[in-house]
């Protein structure tokens, strides 16, 4: 995915300021900076879910289909469907017009869910879930996209050990499959354990490279504004 000159603000406050950098296929990408540098609007540029001031987004593969997992807390847990029927919502846009999912989608309910170890929660409210099982709910939804492209918001964010542990394993293995997984991350800690790039975000400017090479006190100063040690 290579993103061209890419700015985006909201009135008069600019957001993202001419973000040029090519995501890699088959790398693990994570998404730092502090609060207010763009990090959740970056996502949504590129899913179109905002408007963008200027810039261009190029798929390698205008075929390539991409899977967008949101930040948790926009999931209205008042709203009554079970965990089955949630991730079966992530089969709807491969289904043709007035189609319904059939017994093929429903396995791949079944196997999404048993990937994220939560298949014996398929008849469960989501309002009934921990934070850590929805979050894995969550990704089993995206999964059942059998997407070539994942951007995942903050995906760890108030996920317990266990859940995240699983979560990132389902990952690892995307990554063996050979898919392009982007993450919003905030846990300076994980960066080495997980991600292969990183891109660093500042409302002025962008960084971007591999970790050995970017993930130094000396760019995490200019990103964050203060010594950090890592």
């Amino acid at each position: 995915m290579e993103i061209k000159n890419l700015s985006v603000s909201y009135g008069n406050n600019q957001v993202l300021n001419d973000v040029n950098l090519t995501i890699k296929a088959g790398k693990l990408t994570g998404v730092l900076g502090p609060n207010g540098a763009g990090k959740s609007t970056f996502i949504k540029a590129i899913m179109k879910l905002i408007p963008s001031d200027t810039g261009t987004i190029t798929l390698n593969n205008e075929k390539d289909i991409i899977s967008y997992v949101p930040q948790r807390q926009s999931i209205d847990l008042t709203f009554p469907i079970t965990v089955f029927d949630m991730v079966l919502m992530g089969t709807y846009p491969s289904l043709g017009l007035f189609k319904r999912p059939g017994k093929k989608e429903k396995e791949k309910v079944i196997e999404s869910l048993e990937s994220v170890e939560m298949a014996e929660f398929v008849k469960r409210q989501i309002s009934e879930l921990s934070g850590g099982q929805l979050q894995r709910v969550v990704i089993a939804r995206a999964l059942v996209q059998e997407a070539d492209i994942y951007l995942l918001d903050e995906p760890f964010a108030g996920v317990d050990m266990v859940s995240e542990g699983i979560i990132m394993k389902r990952i690892r293995k995307l990554k063996a499959a050979g898919k392009t997984v982007v993450i919003v991350h905030h846990d300076l800690t994980k960066v080495r354990e997980y991600f292969d790039d990183v891109i660093l975000l500042h409302p002025d400017y962008t960084l971007f490279g591999s970790v050995d090479e970017l993930f130094t006190p000396q760019s995490l100063k200019k990103i964050y504004g203060i010594e950090i040690h890592v």
